[in-house]
């Protein structure tokens, strides 16, 4: 992938944070370019969850600067993040079970509609823009007027997908998006990341799994007790410098 001509969506630099006598990051930089999918790697305690938290405005860093389309941001809470284009889909998906595909879409931004002067939601209209949201993607729900507890998983890694898309994500972050999937369900989600990709979305992957790391990412930064200790292009490593790297020392 040639991004040598292409702006950075997200720029950080000189990222530090700190729990009481924890360093939970220490002077991490990170780029990611329209297009591209970076994965995050590291052992457990590496950093990764402080890092993604970080640039989805949960934690405000200590020092540091986060450009978003090159300009320099202060995130102060998730709902500023996601207004400015960068959602995350963690691994608890936060979706609504008791919802359908639209009601979960829309979730804190309902449609209203109001017959005789009183307000209600909109439920047809929010299932059939979330449906054309998620046949973009190549995604179909058969039932969508049905409750999201009766999709599978990763069905509903799907619905948390298309609902960063119709939001107009440019920057999206998945947590763990193919833990406790089939493999076929795998599959599907790497399709979407792939189509994402050609959407000109970047896209940050973190997962424990080196195989689907070395399937659908172009680069990745390997995280180790808070620090940034490597980056490399997936073409240009292996799985055995990868582990050496989350492990050395």
């Amino acid at each position: 992938m040639n991004i040598s001509n292409k702006d950075p969506l997200l720029d950080l630099e000189h990222i530090s944070k700190r729990f009481g006598g924890l360093q939970a990051l220490k002077d991490v930089a990170l780029t990611l370019y329209p297009g591209e999918v970076l994965a995050l790697a590291g052992d457990n305690g590496a950093g990764k969850s402080t890092l993604i938290k970080t640039i989805s405005g949960v934690h405000k860093p200590d020092t540091g600067t986060i450009k978003y389309c090159g300009q320099v941001i202060h995130l102060e809470t998730p709902h500023q993040a996601r207004d400015a284009g960068i959602e995350t889909i963690y691994q608890d998906l936060a979706i609504a079970d008791n919802l359908d595909v639209g009601g979960n879409v829309f979730l804190g931004r309902e449609i209203v509609k109001r017959i005789c002067g009183l307000p209600f939601v909109d439920r047809r209209r929010m299932r059939q823009e979330a449906l054309e949201t998620l046949q973009d993607l190549d995604i179909h729900i058969h039932h969508p007027e049905n409750p999201l507890r009766s999709l599978s998983g990763g069905q509903r890694q799907s619905v948390a997908i298309g609902r960063a898309i119709h939001w107009k994500a440019r920057v999206l972050i998945m947590d763990e998006p193919t833990a406790a999937l089939g493999v076929p369900e795998q599959r599907k989600v790497m399709e979407i990341i792939e189509r994402l990709k050609k959407s000109g979305v970047g896209v940050i992957f973190i997962s424990h799994n080196l195989n689907d790391i070395f399937q659908v990412s172009d680069r990745i930064l390997v995280l180790r007790r808070g620090e940034k200790v490597g980056e490399r292009l997936i073409s240009e490593t292996n799985h055995d410098e990868v582990v050496r790297m989350m492990v050395a020392g």
